[in-house]
């Protein structure tokens, strides 16, 4: 074909509903299409940019001697059940019957199914193995934004580890968190690996690649010092302690009328700093109404609470269910004196007296509340959003929090998936040994949109 006899429909003027710069750029220059939210068509000059960057993927993972695969799209929803991730991704994941009323459903991720090929390795000489492939994945996102960078349907080069034990899999793992950075240098882009959640994936630890830009939809807490960096949804920090000042006796009540907010009492009551209050919240957390508690001048990162309990089943309880739990609204709410609701505290509650906190009754507090004596905790728990400036838990210095864009993300899966489908070899010994298995995933769309909105403005964006 010749490029003059090329399709490219290129745009003067920016689409009406394109944010991120490479979604400008990407529609402009004639890449792609969209043909519903979340769902664009690329044009052969977007097809072009794929194709070379799912050769450089390719090169990369053959050379940590990985082997490719080409698994179906559509998967039965059985394995899916076998896993528990039929009902844990619900909204996400797109579920249908076909004539036969068979459950069947759109592979957002491929574990189910590789683990399933696993299953047909028999002995522990025939590990470690590497296999990937590079296919298309569907999830019904809610909010899909910003062209490439968040869609509902993307191809997407996932890799799976399988190995005889915990050692095996740190290799493999060790393995992609030496290639990922090469496939992105050779994409032009300068990434930093973060700790981060390994939400619905589930497992023991992921990282992902971050490309820094102010078009990122991620935050991530980065230690100048280059000893941290973690996603906000991961991320911890020092806490410096706090002497709280003597007090004797119980807890006191104290009218509040009309306040509702943590900045309203403190304006309000000169003893009730933010940091010397507690901030109580409200939970429905599979099924149970659970109170979070928090340092008054801290704010809850709801992900770290999920993983923090192993469940996404999380939503705020509504005012009617904490009255009826409480006999209180929101804004009058404590946990001195509640023994039947299950108590989540952040660490930085931990040892503190002579706090403020709502009496669980309307327009009434309580000063003199002492964590150990008064509240009957269940489980202490990082939830704590980290803040710019908060000191890194490594060293102290200040964090600096940037927007950023997730191009790669890795995770050691373990033995979650292999267990749920009896996937094991047989070891040295003909011992039964369950399957160590780590993921790996790349979207192609994403780190082109990633490179369109980092590099291309670097070298002259907006010039027509």
């Amino acid at each position: 074909m010749r490029w003059s006899d090329a399709f490219i429909p290129t745009l003067r003027e920016d689409p009406a509903d394109a944010e991120a710069a490479s979604h400008r750029l990407l529609v402009r220059g004639g890449f792609i299409r969209q043909l519903m939210a979340g769902s664009y068509s690329l044009l052969p000059l977007g097809l072009r940019v794929a194709t070379k960057i799912e050769r450089v993927i390719r090169e990369e993972m053959d050379r940590i001697g990985g082997q490719e695969f080409l698994l179906p799209v559509v998967h039965p929803g059985e394995v899916w059940k076998k896993t528990g991730r039929w009902d844990n991704v619900e909204g996400i994941l797109v579920k249908f019957r076909d004539r036969r009323e068979s459950d069947l459903v759109l592979a957002m991720t491929h574990e189910e199914v590789f683990t399933l090929l696993a299953t047909e390795l028999k002995s522990y000489r025939d590990l470690p193995q590497l296999w990937y492939h590079l296919q298309t994945k569907f999830r019904d996102e809610p909010r899909p934004k910003g062209g490439l960078l968040r869609v509902r349907e993307f191809v997407m080069k996932d890799s799976y580890s399988f190995d005889l034990d915990p050692a095996g899999l740190d290799k493999q793992f060790q393995k992609h968190v030496e290639a990922y950075p090469a496939i992105f240098r050779r994409l032009g882009l300068d990434t930093i690996p973060v700790l981060a959640s390994s939400g619905v994936m589930g497992g023991t630890e992921s990282v992902e690649f971050m490309v820094a830009t102010d078009a990122g939809e991620d935050l991530i807490a980065a230690c100048p010092n280059g000893d941290y960096a973690a996603n906000v949804q991961k991320a911890t920090s020092w806490i410096d302690p706090i002497e709280d000042a003597a007090w004797q006796g119980d807890p006191e009540p104290f009218p509040t009328p009309g306040i509702r907010t943590i900045a309203a009492l403190a304006e309000a009551e000169d003893f009730a700093d933010t940091k010397h209050q507690i901030k109580t919240m409200a939970f429905i957390i599979s099924g149970r109404l659970t109170l979070v508690l928090l340092r008054g001048d801290h704010d809850l990162m709801e992900q770290k609470l999920m993983d923090g309990l192993g469940t996404e089943d999380v939503r705020p309880a509504s005012a009617e269910e904490i009255r009826a739990a409480l006999g209180a609204g929101p804004g009058s709410l404590g946990a001195v004196g509640v023994d039947d609701l299950p108590i989540v505290a952040d660490p930085a509650l931990r040892g503190r007296s002579d706090m403020v906190t709502g009496a669980n009754v309307d327009d009434v507090h309580l000063r003199g509340v002492d964590l150990d004596r008064d509240i009957r905790v269940g489980q202490w728990l990082d939830v704590r959003k980290v803040k710019p400036g908060d000191g890194c838990p490594l060293c102290g210095h200040p964090l600096e929090v940037t927007k950023a864009i997730e191009v790669g993300h890795i995770f050691k899966l373990g033995t979650d998936y292999s267990e749920a489908l009896d996937a094991h070899v047989l070891d040295v010994e003909g011992n039964k040994r369950i399957l160590h298995m780590g993921s790996y995933g790349i979207g192609v769309g994403r780190n082109m949109a990633a490179f369109m909105g980092k590099v291309v403005p670097a070298l002259g964006e907006g010039r027509n």
